[in-house]
């Protein structure tokens, strides 16, 4: 069984001595300090010019995966709070130890901040594009001189172990990347397993994987700290998550279900009539009927409508949590809390609608369409160039392409593996703009 007191750990990176909570200065408490390091990276600031789910719009805002990022921390250090006041009433010795309720609440604020930071340019079809690359386009000549969970890490690119990698990965004059709590890792890492085997179990910690081979060492060091449950598997690492990852992945669902629906609707993809139908169904309990009669303008009651629904599911997420909580500190509790929800229903339909009327829409499929084609065509050039560099054999025009490499990825790597997975890395944290540039660029077309 978990234990609270270990699944908050304060420890960070290099730590040579224990972080006790009752020793913390809270005035700059570390699941704090956490926050602070992820919003300054250098990472989470190129979010603003990556798209969440519809492109750019000229004629109205949309959210980007900064704007969502953002607001799934702050929905997420609303349901950490609400849960923490519970669990230290639940298991008082931990007041003791020094945790108060706001500890829950930043420790989810920040996991959820970041992620995801580890998601390429174009939306979801960006990790889709990197994963074909190899296992159907120019890629595939890599595959012999791979392992099969190193293979498996490329063909199945993962914005959930690259975002690790991102908050995680060493480079010269930097350990341990940004440093963060073991606490906040741990909520970060929604899918606790390596690459392979693939969804091994139905069990929601499965779905994905959530750490690369070249980052397996630290991986351990965090989950071993933490007393993570390891799922006994001899054919891969696979654990049981953290329990406040139940929490950062509710206040995703939440936000994307709720204000993906929002943006579809302020850009007439989704009919108003029918959205305000859906959303009653969820606020009929909390609504102030006066005050929403009194609105007079589309955007105003959608967004009344929006902030009664997003507040209706923490209070739902939180109910669910505690319910199960003990099962999830025994790691038996494998559902999303959303699954569990009261709300399923009504969380169905929103989704039904948004695939068919947001995220199957004309610009998204080209959003998409082109998204492909830029990171297959980036990946080539910059993988030969790479490899050729290493092996001694760059061409001029190798040289040339190297240059639009930062300073940080022009790094030698030792393995064909970690060379693949360094120039992956590298195009998954371009923008979105950046990526097209790039993309003109190497074809030979003028801004």
């Amino acid at each position: 069984m978990m234990q609270w007191e270990k699944l908050l750990s304060l420890k960070r990176y290099g730590d040579a001595k224990e972080r006790k909570r009752n020793e913390q200065d809270d005035t700059r408490l570390g699941f704090e300090v956490d926050y602070d390091r992820i919003i300054f990276s250098s990472a989470f600031r190129s979010l603003q010019d990556k798209t969440q789910v519809i492109p750019f719009s000229k004629t109205d805002f949309v959210h980007t995966r900064l704007t969502h990022s953002l607001e799934v921390s702050v929905v997420g250090r609303s349901i950490g709070r609400l849960v923490g006041k519970q669990v230290l009433e639940k298991h008082p010795y931990l007041k003791d130890l020094g945790y108060q309720m706001n500890d829950f609440g930043a420790i989810v604020a920040a996991a959820a901040l970041s992620h995801d930071i580890g998601n390429p340019p174009f939306g979801h079809s960006g990790e889709k594009a990197i994963g074909e690359y190899f296992s159907r386009g120019n890629g595939q000549q890599y595959r012999e001189q791979l392992t099969d969970k190193e293979w498996q890490d490329l063909i199945d690119f993962e914005g959930n172990a690259n975002g690790l990698k991102v908050l995680c990965a060493d480079r010269p004059g930097v350990k341990g990347g940004l440093r963060l709590s073991y606490a906040t890792l741990g909520a970060f890492m929604k899918y606790p397993k390596e690459s392979l085997p693939k969804k091994p179990t139905k069990c929601i910690e499965d779905k994905k994987y959530g750490f690369f081979q070249a980052d397996k060492i630290f991986f351990n060091e965090v989950v071993e700290d933490l007393g993570l449950i390891e799922k006994k598997n001899p054919e891969g690492i696979s654990f049981k998550r953290h329990p406040l990852t139940f929490l950062v992945e509710a206040a995703d669902d939440i936000c994307y279900s709720i204000i993906d629906f929002e943006d579809g609707i302020k850009l007439g993809l989704v009919a108003e009539a029918e959205a305000i139908e859906i959303l009653m169904e969820l606020v009929k309990d909390s609504i102030n009927k006066n005050k929403y009669d009194q609105l007079t303008t589309s955007e105003d009651r959608i967004s009344y409508l929006r902030a009664l629904s997003i507040n209706t599911l923490i209070w739902d997420a939180v109910q669910v949590f505690m319910k199960n909580e003990e099962a999830i500190l025994k790691g038996k509790y494998s559902s999303s809390l959303t699954d569990d929800s009261k709300f399923v229903n009504q969380l169905k339909d929103i989704i039904k609608i948004s695939v068919a009327d947001i995220y199957q829409s004309k610009g998204v499929i080209m959003k998409e369409i082109i998204g492909y084609k830029v990171i297959a065509s980036l990946l080539d050039v910059f993988i030969t160039a790479f490899n050729n560099k290493s092996k001694g054999e760059a061409s001029e025009y190798d040289k040339l392409i190297l240059k639009q490499l930062p300073d940080i990825f022009l790094l030698e790597k030792e393995t064909v593996y970690q060379r693949l997975l360094h120039i992956s890395h590298f195009v998954s944290l371009l923008t979105d703009g950046r990526a097209l540039q790039l993309y003109k660029m190497i074809n030979g077309e003028r801004e």
